[in-house]
């Protein structure tokens, strides 16, 4: 038999591998991840039938080369293109993973670890993350128990990313705030009675949202002093959390505060201002309504001689007149002398007026007005209503006038918080002193506050200076220990951001939770939060994210990288072995930044197959697979002519 029979025997076969490694690149053109391979050929054998002589210096021939006779081809190696890059295939799926560069995924099927470039993984009903053809768990670290930002590189495990702890995310109590903003002394809101609002929003410990209403209030604004009180606490559904439970929250102190908040009485038919004109001797007195017509001489008598005394203008009966508010004599035309008139300044005359109301339930508040318009010089600038301590009551206290003003001589002098209410409508508890202004307007000049912090700038620049005397601008809300309080945790407030400044009458202070500077951020508080989505890092890190704003930490993908890749063994489905050729995996995995490799979200590795190189590669298999059966034809007629000879 002729060796060439077996040489193009061997070149079949050897090409029929080829072309079967050309297929298969072919057919897996869509695998993910997949990496083509090629095919190289080797000299099978030869026969030497002479072998090589050297040249002889004895006989001077040269030497000769040896005879050999080839016996075919055979494979020399099927190479996987394992270290070419794949395009990348978007999906906008999350857990559609590409890497760039030269690292593995790492899955393991319960009893041994495979590696593999095809990152389409998915969660399970056991809430795993696992490839979606194989089921196979995906491994990676796990997060470091003692500390939930880390991650506990040790070995690789699988990663259970849907666990009943992980699908929500625990609610934490508000314990920083911050109060920032603008206080301008010309807003109307800082200088009325409710005081500029702010609102903060903040939770207990259960998660629930509570809006603590705080009132900035001016004091001096010339020395930069104003005051911040907690007025009420709110829980979500806007009603308040009850006296009881108030009296557990502390803010700042009690304090005696100046004050300017002013109060108009309650409309009422029967209200009545009364004036009362007096010389001072108790010679000459007009008492009566403010604004009503009197007639000379008519009932109630008022005798001219008295005006004559006060007003210096002789009246005749039958004249009528009116007293204004600010004690002047009004008499209208058609009158002996019309005019208007002011008091004679003697040194001991005065004008009062008086603010009568007569409420239907019985209340009766009978006062002199401390800061009606006098003309008279020697009335006092200012008399006031004091809380006398030990009765409850309010008194009269009269000026520091070195002629004393005299007291109310037909009315009350004394009054109660109870009467003021029901004429103002409003609470006084904690007033100490106050005004009535000569249209009936109750101005509080100074009182007790509960939970007020007393806040001060710099009067020159406006800068933050102290909050109830600390320069660094904190002050607690406490809400105590009690049983009431106990899903409640103290919050502490920062003021170090507000300033005194001119902003068109319009103050900006206001308040959130959450602190400042190297706390920024931190302390706001939140509710309880559901799951909303996962998403994985270019790292690997796997992290979820809640409805409540947060996010956790809940492991990292680990991958592998090997010494040298092209040996690992195909396995099938996309994954791979290691050998003693590729490097042994250690069990615990790299991060794949080390590399300087990335993982992509949302995108898989396409096949690397070079569609133009395989076609190539397949003219030339065929080509050859058909020269080869050519060898086999001639062969076979040479043997065909050896055989003819005995003819």
């Amino acid at each position: 038999m002729m060796r060439s029979l077996y040489s193009g025997v061997a070149g079949l076969r050897t090409h029929q591998t080829k072309m079967d490694v050309i297929g298969n690149n072919i057919a897996n053109v869509n695998t993910t991840a997949y990496k083509a391979q090629s095919v190289t050929f080797n000299e099978l054998m030869y026969q030497t039938t002479k072998r090589a002589s050297g040249a002889s210096a004895e006989t001077g021939v040269g030497g000769t080369n040896a005879f050999q006779i080839g016996l075919g081809v055979k494979v020399g190696a099927i190479n996987t293109n394992i270290a070419t890059q794949g395009a990348m295939q978007t999906t906008n799926l999350p857990f559609d993973l590409a890497i760039t560069g030269s690292a593995f995924f790492i899955v393991n099927n319960g009893f041994e670890n495979f590696f593999t470039r095809a990152g389409s993984f998915y969660i399970d009903g056991a809430g795993n993350l696992a490839m979606t053809s194989t089921g196979y768990n995906v491994m990676g670290w796990q997060v470091d128990p003692d500390n939930p930002n880390n991650i506990r590189k040790d070995s690789v495990s699988a990663l259970r990313v849907m666990t009943e702890a992980n699908m929500t995310f625990p609610p934490e109590a508000t314990t920083l705030a911050t109060v920032s903003g603008i206080v301008d002394k010309n807003d109307t809101d800082i200088n009325s009675s409710i005081g500029k609002i702010m609102n903060l929003e903040f939770f207990d410990n259960l998660g629930y949202r509570y809006t603590a209403r705080l009132a900035t209030h001016v004091i001096d604004a010339d020395s930069g002093q104003f005051y911040t009180q907690l007025v009420d606490i709110l829980d979500m559904n806007g009603v308040s959390i009850g006296p009881d439970r108030l009296e557990q929250v502390t803010f700042g102190s009690n304090e005696d505060v100046l004050s300017s908040i002013s109060y108009l009485p309650r409309t009422n038919t029967n209200r009545q201002q009364y004036i009362n004109v007096n010389d001072g001797v108790g010679g000459n007195v007009i008492s009566g309504p403010v604004g009503v017509t009197t007639t000379v001489g008519a009932a109630p008598n008022v005798p001219s001689a008295a005006i004559q005394a006060l007003y210096g203008v002789a009246l005749v009966d039958g004249d009528t007149f009116t007293i204004n508010q600010a004690g002047n004599l009004v008499v209208p035309a058609g009158s002996s002398a019309p005019g208007i008139y002011v008091p004679v300044a003697a040194a001991s005359a005065r004008v009062d007026i008086y603010f009568v109301e007569h409420q239907t339930l019985g209340n009766d508040i009978h006062f002199a007005v401390g800061t009606a318009p006098r003309p008279l010089a020697n009335i006092p600038a200012q008399n006031f209503y004091r809380l006398n301590a030990s009765s409850g009551d309010f008194e009269f206290v009269p000026g520091t006038d070195p002629v004393p003003p005299l007291g109310p001589p037909t009315f009350d002098s004394v009054i109660t918080a109870d009467n003021i209410e029901a004429l103002y409508g409003i609470p006084l508890d904690g007033v100490l002193e106050f005004i009535v202004e000569g249209n009936g307007t109750l101005t509080v000049i100074r009182r007790e506050v509960e939970n007020v912090a007393l806040l001060d700038f710099i009067p020159g620049t406006g800068a933050f200076a102290r909050i109830s005397g600390n320069p660094d601008g904190n002050i607690i809300l406490g809400f105590g220990a009690s049983d009431l309080m106990s899903n409640f945790t103290d919050i502490e407030l920062n003021f170090s951001n507000v300033l005194m400044t001119n902003n068109n009458g319009m103050a900006t202070i206001g308040a959130s939770a959450g602190g400042t500077g190297v706390n920024r951020g931190l302390g706001t508080g939140r509710r309880i939060g559901e799951m909303i989505e996962v998403i994985v890092q270019d790292d690997g890190r796997i992290y979820a994210n809640y409805d409540n704003g947060q996010s956790r930490l809940l492991g990292q993908i680990s991958t592998a990288t090997f010494a040298n890749p092209s040996g690992l063994e195909k396995r099938g489905d996309n994954l791979y072995s290691a050998t003693m050729n590729s490097g042994e995996f250690d069990g615990i995995g790299e991060d794949i930044k080390i590399g300087g490799g990335y993982m992509s979200s949302g995108v898989l590795e396409m096949s690397n197959v070079d569609l133009s190189a395989e076609f190539t590669e397949m003219i030339t298999t065929q080509r050859g697979f058909q020269a080869n059966s050519r060898i086999i034809t001639v062969s076979d007629t040479l043997l065909e002519e050896l055989t003819n000879l005995k003819r």
